[in-house]
């Protein structure tokens, strides 16, 4: 097969009907072909030279009773991570101050709950509304939400909530049993109800198929409307979880899902999000070139390894990009 229909191809304009046919033909497009459309898309929603800078900071860590097969932070996996409480409002802001010293626009907060409780509700509205106050732009994962939750947390100044699909539906089962994936897609409407922005991404890594991963960015490209932010993944092997051992997926193809992402979701933030660590400069720069626009900076993602600032500043150096402003 060699293009998918050009019109649909080229299309600037966000459109919820794709059909699983037209993501199967993106996907083996040429990959200069493939790029060549990402990028021309990517260039006619934003400026192809910036790229968003944002912090994720887990302000309480592992003990979660998830049996997510990729999180260090699952009760089920024996990682050696130690649980932790929820961190003071104190604490978190003066990371979130030295956050955006650094250069970082959105500050992220993530903890490892299935759900919130309603006590502890009250203290991450706190440290959104404080973080909200130091000028930056705020987002939250904590899990599942009630309707009620997601009105809180936007009466306290929350942007974004981030809540992944993960993978296909088809394959989903295979990663999680613990929750499914309409209970994901519910969360999802009572945050977009709300008037809070949607971060809703997914892995790529996990010894998925092919197919499985046009069924991700499927899921992600008819939701009833695109999620504002979409983080791709490439699936961080950590020793103990039950995705610890799967293959390294192929550099060309994790950059093959990234620009279908934005030809598919053309005026969302793309995220270059968690692997970072284990990619070339080479590998990022294709992904940038895919319509990439985003990634966290920090030495760590949660509890995962992540590029030194040093580094970043370098390849931004190298790339001619440049922060994008708030």
């Amino acid at each position: 097969m060699n293009a998918p229909a050009s019109d649909t191809a080229f299309d600037h304009h966000p459109r919820s009907d794709w059909t699983r046919e037209e993501i199967r033909a993106l996907f083996a497009l040429p990959f200069a072909e493939l790029i060549f459309r990402a990028q021309g898309i990517h260039r006619a929603n934003f400026d192809a030279s910036e790229v968003q800078v944002s912090t994720l900071l887990s302000i309480k860590t592992g003990g979660c009773p998830e049996d997510c097969g990729y999180c260090s932070q699952s009760a089920f996996h024996e990682t050696g991570l130690k649980a932790n409480k929820l961190m003071d409002t104190e604490s978190v802001l003066a990371d979130a101050k030295r956050a955006k010293d650094g250069g970082a626009t959105r500050f992220c907060m993530g903890a490892a709950w299935r759900s919130p409780k309603d006590k502890d509700l009250d203290a991450v509205c706190e440290m959104v509304s404080g973080v909200k106050a130091l000028g930056l732009e705020t987002c939250v994962t904590l899990g599942m939400l009630t309707a009620p939750q997601a009105a809180r947390l936007k009466d306290s100044g929350l942007d974004y909530y981030n809540h992944n699909l993960d993978t296909s539906p088809e394959y989903y089962q295979q990663i999680i049993t613990t929750r499914t994936y309409e209970d994901r897609l519910e969360t999802l409407d009572h945050v977009r109800n709300a008037g809070i922005h949607v971060c809703c991404g997914g892995i790529v890594g996990m010894s998925e198929t092919a197919e499985d991963r046009v069924g991700m960015i499927h899921a992600l490209a008819t939701l009833p409307a695109h999620p504002e932010s979409v983080p791709i993944n490439m699936l961080m092997r950590i020793e103990g979880t039950k995705l610890g051992e799967s293959a390294p997926l192929d550099a060309i193809d994790f950059v093959r899902t990234i620009a279908v992402a934005r030809i598919t979701m053309p005026k969302s933030m793309v995220r270059l999000a968690a692997g970072r660590d284990h990619m070339s400069d080479e590998t990022q720069a294709l992904c940038f070139l895919a319509g990439a626009n985003s990634i966290f900076v920090g030495e760590k993602l949660l509890t995962t390894a992540n590029p030194s600032q040093r580094h970043d500043r370098n390849l931004f150096d190298k790339l001619g990009l440049r922060p994008m402003p708030l």
